[in-house]
């Protein structure tokens, strides 16, 4: 006579937790490939940074002298720092949700249990880790040929993020409606690049005219790079709060259209 022995169902995952599994993993994926790539993801912008500490602070930065009381390559290196945060980011993320949609495999995100705000979630992480990893290596770049100070280490790390978060939204927003590689790169090219570049990352917008002064406070990058500025010499074109407020209500604004945007399938399905 023989007996059955019925087992238990498995306990189905707590809802939670099935989330958390599903944001490590993207989390997880991401790294691996920052790290497998890393001559195309972290190696450029160690080059960048020296080529610019080599142009800029030992060529024209004696030329210039000081800025705000501050050597000039000392005065732009939390603007460099923060430039290598920022196109990090949004490139991590523009890369790797496009690659994910034209590799057809985003689909299997899009019918799994996950809800759009932790999908979301696991890749602006995964920008954000760039940008820290990136941030890292250039400012060690920077500390190594000068002495850069550190006043504020919570606003530098606050400000970090934020921007990191910033456009690593921007990033996933341009990925979602770009259908070919070369849409991915005009946001970069055509509003990232000029963004950057009037946002005083190499210069006081102090030492422009009134009227000029007045446009550059229409640039947001001008608030993400002061705050980090002041993070590290005290100094600061903006009111470090007004750029926080600035720098919060972008976040709040892009992540809610993003996870709207995904909700709908809004240039996935098209």
């Amino acid at each position: 006579m023989s007996t059955v022995v019925e087992r238990a169902p498995p306990r189905p995952l707590a809802l939670g937790r099935a989330r958390w599994i599903g944001f490590k993993t993207i989390l997880i994926r991401e790294f691996h490939r920052i790290v497998r790539i890393w001559p195309q993801t972290i190696l450029p912008s160690a080059v960048t940074a020296t080529l610019y500490l080599v142009i800029f602070g030992s060529v024209i930065g004696r030329r210039i002298g000081t800025m705000e009381g501050f050597a000039y390559m000392v005065y732009i290196a939390p603007g460099l720092i923060m430039q290598a945060v920022i196109i990090n980011s949004y490139n991590n993320v523009v890369s790797s949700f496009y690659g994910a949609k034209f590799g057809r495999h985003i689909e299997e995100l899009l019918v799994s249990p996950l809800p759009s705000w932790i999908i979301v979630s696991g890749y602006v992480a995964g920008g954000v880790m760039r940008g820290a990893m990136v941030g890292l290596v250039v400012s060690g770049v920077w500390m190594f040929f000068t002495r850069l100070p550190v006043l504020h280490p919570t606003i530098i790390v606050a400000a970090a993020v934020l921007t990191s978060v910033t456009f690593s939204l921007g990033g996933f927003l341009n990925a979602m409606f770009a259908k070919s590689f070369d849409q991915i790169s005009i946001i970069p090219t055509f509003v990232l690049t000029p963004l950057i570049y009037f946002g005083g990352v190499f210069y006081s917008i102090n030492t422009l005219p009134v009227w000029a002064r007045h446009l550059s406070l229409v640039d947001p990058i001008l608030y993400m790079v002061n705050s980090f500025r002041f993070g590290f010499l005290g100094v600061s074109d903006v009111g470090v709060w007004v750029a926080f407020a600035i720098m919060a209500a972008a976040v709040a604004i892009l992540f809610a259209a993003a996870v709207l945007l995904l909700d709908r399938s809004s240039g996935i399905r098209e």
